[in-house]
């Protein structure tokens, strides 16, 4: 059977931003660019992104490129006679699917709280109110899983009407959509009375900060946060390069991509520093800057109601992007291991991802007594660290050294797969640091990842 091919060079950059563009270039960088000093940190960041998370994501989209297969069997046609590398499959299956386990949920949260906001719900509701809205919505098992059970329909849905007609399409709309909220939310932020001040927080580089927190912290959350950005290491990306013609090189692509997430992540600052400077308010990270912080923020604002609807609205585009991407994977995945058709394979999933789902749904209710990480800690919290700390950097380092080494597909095919095409080229004179240097970074990430969670103060 022939492989599907995508209709347009934007589809596949649309869709690997897509799948790269999450729920953390929202919560979680523009928290850690204003704690650690607002423009020295981007700064820092972006050298990162282009040291760390460029050449993994070309060695991911080169091993698809080359195979014309899902992470599921791309190892396999590529491998060495004789070698193990294909056993990999198995963490980036597993790495895919633990994602959807709670990334489900709280795609469903963005889509009850785009209802939510655009019916009135948090009109005249204080603070502590607001904050109730978020605690109430976590005790309603039904209603969670009403809304996780929509998330997965609907991107299901897209994904069996084909790459062409249903991921592409979608996907490029969405896209496109969630480029101009953002714009739009932007400038209103911007332009709010004493957004200035969160301005100048944001994008002011203030290299004392980076002295206070300490630049090897620093330098370590911007690497952390420059890896994770990119969902790279569990074959995420893989399967789109998978779909790319010979026509493009794969770094210019892969750069393209980088642009893109990086812009989102750093309009998302522009959006919350301006905002919550305005009104006072403190921008935190997590789950509570997007369902308490940001409604509080909406309340106060004139036509608040109008700009949250839109803003959930675009993080309900961010969130749906990326759970299609995945799901196009794991029915590849299913499609390559299993020779079925499309529908088939999107069938077998359906049910098998609304029943792995449930266990983050019901871990904020009925199963709150399961706290595996220690007190306060969720069944979400257990699944993204497994994804997160675990098979994000391990995985990196598979991708790396099967693309670096001799025992591997080695770095002669790698660099000749990477270059084929029109378009920037992979430096080839960076050898030694992409085989010696590169792998040593990722496994300090790794290190220090489970550090943080459990030995840090």
């Amino acid at each position: 059977m022939e492989r599907e091919k995508f209709g347009s060079r934007l589809g596949f950059i649309l869709i690997s931003a897509g799948c790269a563009i999450g729920l953390g270039n929202v919560w979680r960088f523009p928290y850690i660019t204003g704690k650690y000093g607002g423009a020295a940190f981007v700064l820092i960041y972006l050298v990162f992104l282009l040291i760390l998370g460029l050449p993994i994501m070309v060695a991911e989209f080169a091993v698809g490129r080359a195979s014309q297969k899902s992470a599921a069997l791309s190892f396999d046609v590529l491998e060495p006679k004789g070698t193990k590398w294909h056993l990999y499959k198995y963490g980036a299956i597993a790495g895919n699917y633990l994602l959807m386990m709670f990334y489900t949920t709280i795609a469903g949260w963005m889509i009850l709280y785009f209802v939510k906001m655009a019916g009135g719900r948090f009109t005249g509701l204080n603070s502590e109110q607001v904050s109730g809205v978020f605690q109430d919505m976590l005790g309603e098992p039904l209603l969670m899983t009403a809304f996780m059970v929509l998330v997965v329909l609907l991107c299901f849905a897209v994904c069996s009407k084909g790459l062409q007609k249903g991921v592409e399409k979608i996907t490029k709309g969405m896209m496109v959509c969630l480029l101009v909220l953002m714009i739009v939310l932007a400038v209103r932020s911007v332009l709010l009375p004493g957004g200035k001040e969160g301005l100048r927080f944001y994008l002011y580089p203030d290299f004392s900060k980076v002295a206070e927190a300490g630049i090897g912290e620093v330098v370590y959350a911007a690497m952390g946060q420059a890896f994770f950005t990119l969902s790279i290491g569990i074959g995420a990306l893989a399967i789109f390069g998978s779909y790319i013609g010979p026509e493009r090189a794969l770094t210019g692509e892969a750069i393209n991509i980088c642009v893109l997430d990086t812009s989102v992540a750093l309009m998302a600052g522009l959006i919350i520093f301006p905002a919550c400077f305005a009104y006072q308010v403190q921008p935190d990270s997590g789950p509570s800057l997007i369902f308490i912080t940001l409604p509080n923020v909406f309340n106060a604002m004139a036509g608040g109601r109008l700009w949250g609807t839109l803003f959930f609205l675009f993080m309900t585009f961010a969130a749906l992007s990326t759970v299609i991407a995945v799901f196009e994977n794991i029915i590849s995945f299913t499609m390559d291991l299993k020779g079925c058709s499309r529908k088939k394979a999107v069938l077998t999933n359906l049910f098998g991802v609304l029943l792995l789902s449930m266990p983050c749904v019901l871990g904020y209710n009925i199963l709150s007594f399961v706290t595996p990480l220690g007190e306060g800690s969720t069944i979400l919290d257990l699944e993204d660290f497994i994804v997160s700390n675990n098979l994000l950097p391990l995985g990196s380092l598979v991708y790396l050294l099967f693309c670096t080494s001799k025992l591997g597909w080695g770095y002669d095919h790698f660099l000749k797969e990477a270059n084929t095409g029109e378009g920037v080229r992979f430096p080839k004179g960076v050898a030694v640091y992409v085989k010696y240097i590169l792998p040593l970074i990722i496994l300090f990430i790794f290190v220090m990842g489970y550090y943080t969670k459990f030995f840090a103060a």
